[in-house]
């Protein structure tokens, strides 16, 4: 029988925290390409670069998912996505 210690258990999690933490960057990092790409499109079609009902939808499924902090956490991800207005 294997027993595991309090610092065992909390080093094991902070290695998948950061772990995850890697992924999460790498999709942020991804969803930003995605969005530059959409806003060029956009923007070469005579549109604008930010759509604001567009945000306003993103904003309320982060809301709707995490609370009132999933708000907070849409913000900046809409901030890393637009790049320089």
């Amino acid at each position: 029988m294997t027993t595991t210690t309090p610092e065992t258990t909390i080093a094991d999690a902070r290695e998948r925290i950061d772990a995850l933490d890697d992924r999460i960057i790498g999709l942020i990092q991804e969803r930003m390409a995605v969005s530059a790409v959409v806003q060029r499109t956009r923007i070469a079609s005579g549109g604008r670069r930010v759509h604001l009902s567009r945000e306003m939808e993103i904003l309320a499924r982060y809301r709707d998912a995490l609370g009132k902090p999933g708000t907070t956490l849409a913000m900046t991800l809409l901030e890393l996505c637009r790049g320089r207005i």
